[in-house]
Parts: C-alpha cells; structure tokens; sequence
C-alpha cells in the first residue's frame, strides 16, 4: 500500500471512519482521500523542486564573481522555468469532476493520475541532481525541467481522457 495514502486514512476522524462503513459513502471518501495525497505528493514534489532555486542562486553568484555575465541569462531561464513547473505542479488539476462536468474522472483515471504523481518525484529528484556549476550544468538543469514540464502535459491528458 501506499505510505501517504495510508497516512491520510489513519487521520480520519470518527465521522470519516464511521462513514467509510457506508458502500456508496466509502468510495466517495475513498476518491477525497486520494485526491488529498496527491496533493500532499505534489507538495512534497514542489518542495524538492524549491530547493534546486539555491543552486541557481550559488551558480547567479558564482557567475558574477568569475565575470560569466552570459551564464547569468541561462541561470535567469533555468529559474523561470523552474517557477513555471514549480506551480504547475503545485497548482495542478486534483481530479475533481463537478455533476455537470462533460469529462467525468473516475477511479481508475484517479488511480493513473496519483502513480504518475509518484513518478514526478524521480523527475524532481533529476533535476535536483544537476547542481554542480558548470555551465554545461545550467543547460543540464534547463532540459530537465523542461522534460518534467512534458511529463505534466501528460499528467493533464490523463485528467482530460486523452492517454
């Protein structure tokens, strides 16, 4: 079973568990459950990406210091598009579909939608790897964050029905 899935279920109140009892309530919860630790997840996720932001400020410095003033625009895009993935992933779409609603999202999209959410953090954990300065590193940094940027089209194609 899933840790942050599991975490949510135990800080259920009694009303919740008690609920949870009932057969068409419990899919319910069971849905708002899964929507609250893909949420968690995604944070989790935008914190780690939070973190790369003191490699672009150390490679910014160390830019300035050795005279690199050229470096310091691809230090300025990395960050930019970091910010830019940083909140799709915070912000992105949890997989709610209103009555009314023409794409209704079920389980099983709900279910594809948290496990590429737990891929991200791997994305995540690549683009943090590139933190050595190195100008070679900046441009690393830059086409990770663009393919984590890819990879949450595909996210919002699996919440649409596209994938």
């Amino acid at each position: 079973m899933d840790p942050i899935l599991d975490k949510a279920r135990a800080s259920q109140n009694v009303l919740e568990r008690l609920g949870s009892k009932i057969p068409l309530f419990k899919g319910y919860l069971d849905r708002d459950l899964r929507r609250d630790a893909d949420k968690l997840q995604r944070e989790y996720v935008a914190a780690r990406l939070e973190e790369c932001k003191k490699a672009l400020d150390d490679w910014s410095a160390a830019a300035t210091r050795t005279g690199g003033l050229d470096a310091l625009n691809d230090v300025e895009t990395a960050r930019k598009r970091l910010d830019k993935v940083i909140n799709r992933v915070r912000y992105a779409d949890r997989g709610y579909s209103g009555f009314f609603d023409v794409v209704k999202v079920d389980e099983a999209v709900l279910a594809r939608v948290y496990e590429f959410d737990l891929s991200l953090v791997q994305d995540a954990e690549q683009v943090r790897q590139t933190t050595e300065w190195t100008e070679g590193g900046v441009q690393g940094m830059i086409a990770r964050i663009d393919a984590l940027d890819a990879r949450l089209a595909q996210r919002e194609e699996i919440l649409r029905g596209i994938r």
